[in-house]
């Protein structure tokens, strides 16, 4: 069996400027961070970015990256509007398809399933449509009804945060939600998926352990052992999302210069050093578990 094992620096250097990066997880939940963080500390450029998005979303349009946003919502959750995706958003820095998210879903699926559109109802009657001339109504072969036609949307890349993989690019969640990660698995020509545990392929074997794997390992192109690797976000159950992180981040937003000084202290360091100066590994573990 193929072994995909990888640094964070060999998956970014397969991105190029201009790609289609989808990044999995919800908000501040199971997000690959420490592949974000390994984009910033790159000369990427000129993105268009596929998100539920939270500080991912923030801390790329911080540094530059972005040069379109397609999302349904990019927040912290305690922090309703996510601090620096506001900066950039208020000063018209982004192109931006602004969707729902169960458009966004099938959106996903479309691309998944290697189709043009997805016929809904979602989005009839609203603003979405009016902001978004791009999403067209189409006439139902079937009745005299037009429906939503949900453009695909295909990445070049996925970028995700599992509990566990193993080298053959198997990943398991065990949360209590995958969010839309599978879907973004497929809609990609390449996943890119980081692990808190890298575990040998005899794990899926026992008892209902493969229950929790949501899709095939074909999907995965390469696999970063990362423990702590969606941290400031949570991986539950191992972790929780680490509230005191989150509003230092904020918080620099308000400064002049507050970006460089968070990119100096927790970003140019490495991901090695960035672990120690959040408090280390077991600190990572102890934070609590949302509660919503």
């Amino acid at each position: 069996m193929a072994d995909k094992q990888m640094s964070a620096a060999q998956v970014v250097a397969q991105l190029k400027d201009g790609m289609t990066v989808g990044i999995g997880g919800w908000g501040p939940r199971r997000k690959p961070m420490a592949l974000v963080r390994e984009i910033l500390r790159s000369p990427l450029k000129d993105l268009t970015i596929v998100a539920y998005g939270g500080a991912d979303v923030g801390m790329l349009c911080a540094a530059g990256k972005v040069k379109k946003l397609v999302f349904a919502f990019v927040s912290l959750d305690f922090i309703p509007l996510e601090p620096y995706f506001r900066i950039a958003r208020q000063n018209g820095e982004l192109e931006v398809m602004e969707v729902d998210e169960g458009l966004f879903m099938l959106g996903l699926k479309a691309a998944g399933m290697r189709i043009p559109y997805i016929p809904t109802r979602v989005g009839i009657g609203t603003d979405v449509l009016r902001h978004n001339p791009e999403i067209k109504m189409i006439g139902s072969p079937y009745d005299e009804r037009d429906w939503v036609a949900m453009p695909a949307l295909p990445l070049d890349v996925a970028l995700l945060h599992v509990d566990r993989a193993d080298a053959r690019g198997v990943c398991q969640v065990t949360g209590p939600d995958v969010y839309m990660d599978d879907l973004f698995a497929r809609a990609a020509k390449k996943t890119f998926v980081t692990c808190d545990e890298l575990v040998d392929s005899r794990f899926f074997e026992q008892g209902g352990q493969a229950r929790y794997v949501f899709w095939e390992r074909s999907q995965t192109a390469g696999v970063v052992h990362m423990p702590c690797g969606a941290h400031p976000s949570s991986c539950a159950p191992l972790y929780g999302f680490d509230v005191q992180h989150f509003k230092e981040y904020a918080a620099s937003a308000k400064d002049a210069g507050g970006w460089q000084q968070y990119y100096e202290r927790y970003i140019a360091c490495g991901e090695q050093e960035y672990l120690q100066r959040v408090g280390g590994e077991q600190a990572v573990r102890d934070l609590a578990l949302p509660v919503f």
